[in-house]
């Protein structure tokens, strides 16, 4: 009554969706797992017919695992013997938690099928009654069909499989096998073969599968064997990963013709006929074999790229040496060894952080999804596009809009930085005059600059009318928007801050100097996000001045040259752009702000 008022809480759950039908499986498994030998009952023919029909809903491979989760062990033989008729999952599962009872056992055995038989038999805990039960019955499972074996078949088993065979009640370490097969061979010099003992076939063949089984254990249990050896390799499952699989180092003869006739180790085969004469591509940096085979001059670090097997194709370095032929004299070919490029530190570098940059990429598109969607849904309640909302729902839609718009340009600029710094983003090319931008930003920042008497102090007579540079005016603009905003914005009132710049054949140096706040940081600091720092409502991003800055100097770099710290002050390089623009044709930063107070000195 205990298990039957148990089964009838489990079979009042519902079943409707899969995660119950999940739970129910696994509680009528724990309880009918548990039943007593023989006991009958409505309830249980009840909760049997449900695990039938659980059986059919659920994915073999999630009862199997099911039954693999820590469990009470399964002791009713109705349920083993229910189980082991599923699917090889399910039944190599059940085999592995039924702690039967030997008498159990022993019934339960011959009425299984030969696959859960077979399962059974790699268990090491059960007693000597029932493993001799299933190694009689065993010889049925594996035999041939009885057209094709007979006993007269014994004749054709060897001695040697007949002496293992022998070996079956003490077997030995798989790892003596080769000792013992060095004995058996001076046992036949030494004496003729003596008759071979009686046995079927039936048992031999499942001899030798269990020492073929133990074989392979102790050699999985040994780890993989050691690489760059020339043994052929059988698939026991200890196949060493591609990576090992790529030949590092080859020795190698050619012919006179340059052609590849003699290889050493494992991979020759891949090598053999390959014309290390045919790259006779000289016009690169490194040096090629082509052409100092064709003059018969030794190759030193020559670079050859082979295109073949995956264990040979790649970059490879050639050192050879010319060999002649003694008696006559005449060019007979090559010797030397292929080696594999070893890859520099810088490129490693620069892989690990294509890598890195790639996986941020993936994260920004990841969180730009949700934050479009909520973007989208804000709009749509501010805009009242599916009809009236009331007006503080329209005044909070409309500022979830606004945040995350400003998310999204974050987003835009992490993306921005990492695609400048990993060399995937180059800055549009044109002309531009970077006096010009100067004088319009200067300009938009008097708003801000004006009432607190800061700004920039410019020397108007030392100001160059023009200062042509070789990219698109947008770009340009960003770059100094971004510099300029996030220093007027750092800025103290009556804090102006001093700005030069000289123009020279080898670029443009714009110097500017720091706002109190920023020069008492350190570099690393200057450049970097500090935690809970956040971005000021005059600064071009939203992750504050040290990120800014970082961007703006990831910009910089990107045109070819540099944003750094020199002193209290930022120095600004730039690539110029030899046009010939005349001195009067762009609007030089002097005349756009004349009795403007932002460039003047408040010293006066």
């Amino acid at each position: 009554m205990h298990f039957d008022d148990r089964l009838d809480t489990v079979l009042r759950l519902p079943d409707s969706g899969d995660g119950l039908a999940r739970i129910q499986y696994r509680q009528l498994i724990d309880i009918l797992g548990r039943l007593p030998t023989g006991a009958v009952s409505e309830a249980l023919d009840a909760g049997f017919a449900r695990l039938a029909a659980l059986s059919t809903r659920i994915p073999a491979a999630d009862q199997a695992r099911l039954l693999r989760q820590p469990l009470q062990p399964i002791t009713n033989p109705r349920l083993i013997a229910i189980l082991a008729q599923a699917e090889p999952g399910v039944a190599s599962a059940a085999m592995g938690a039924a702690q039967l009872r030997d008498s159990d056992w022993l019934s339960l055995i011959p009425e299984l099928p030969v696959r859960a038989r077979g399962i059974l038999r790699h268990r090491r805990d059960l007693s000597a009654p029932v493993e001799a039960l299933l190694e009689r019955l065993g010889v049925h499972d594996r035999g041939l069909p009885p057209a094709a074996v007979s006993a007269a078949d014994d004749e054709y088993i060897s001695g040697d499989v007949l002496e293992l065979l022998d070996m079956i009640e003490d077997p030995p370490a798989p790892t003596s096998l080769h000792e013992w097969a060095q004995a058996r061979a001076a046992r036949a010099q030494a004496s003729p073969p003596s008759p071979a003992p009686s046995a079927s076939a039936e048992a031999g063949i499942g001899a030798i599968v269990r020492r073929i089984e133990e074989f392979r254990k102790a050699r999985e249990s040994q780890g993989h064997p050691e690489t760059g050896t020339d043994a052929p390799r059988l698939p026991l499952g200890d196949a060493v990963p591609a990576a090992d699989r790529r030949a590092r180092a080859i020795d190698f003869a050619t012919d006179a013709e340059g052609r590849i006739n003699w290889a050493d180790g494992p991979f020759a085969p891949a090598v053999f006929g390959l014309n290390l004469a045919a790259n006779d591509d000289d016009t690169g940096s490194s040096p090629n074999p082509g052409a100092a085979m064709r003059k018969r001059q030794p190759l030193r670090a020559a670079r050859l790229c082979v295109n073949g097997a995956p264990a040979v194709c790649g970059e490879w370095q050639v050192d050879a040496v010319p060999r002649f032929d003694p008696v006559g004299g005449h060019f007979t070919g090559y010797y030397g060894r292929l080696r594999r490029l070893r890859p520099r530190a810088a490129d490693e570098a620069a892989a690990a952080a294509r890598r890195e940059a790639g996986r941020m990429r993936e994260i920004l598109h990841e969180l730009r999804t949700p934050a479009n969607a909520i973007q989208v849904a804000a709009e749509i309640i501010q805009q009242q596009l599916y009809g009236p909302a009331p007006h503080e729902y329209r005044a909070l839609a409309a500022a979830i809009a606004s945040d995350c718009a400003h998310i999204l340009a974050g987003f835009e600029e992490l993306d921005r930085l990492v695609k400048l710094e990993t060399g995937a983003l180059q800055l549009e090319t044109g002309e531009c005059d970077l006096a010009q931008v100067l004088a319009e930003t200067v300009a938009r920042l008097r708003s801000w600059t004006d009432p607190r008497r800061s700004g920039f102090i410019v020397d108007p007579g030392a100001a160059p009318a023009s200062l042509p540079v070789p990219f698109d005016s947008i770009e340009v603009n960003r770059l100094i928007w971004r510099l300029f905003a996030v220093l007027a914005g750092a800025t103290a009132p009556d804090e102006p801050l001093a700005l030069t710049w000289s123009s020279s054949p080898q670029g443009i140096a714009l110097h500017v100097a720091l706002p109190a706040a920023l020069a008492v940081r350190e570099d690393g600091d200057l450049f970097g996000t500090n935690p809970g720092e956040r971005g000021q409502a005059l600064t071009a991003g939203m992750f504050g001045i040290g990120f800014t800055l970082r961007l703006a100097a990831a910009e910089a770099a990107a045109a070819g040259g540099s944003l750094q710290r020199e002193g209290n002050g930022l120095c600004l390089r730039l690539p110029r752009l030899d046009t010939g623009l005349a001195s009067g044709q762009a609007t030089g930063l002097t005349s756009a702000n004349t009795g403007n107070s932002t460039v003047e000195s408040y010293s006066q």
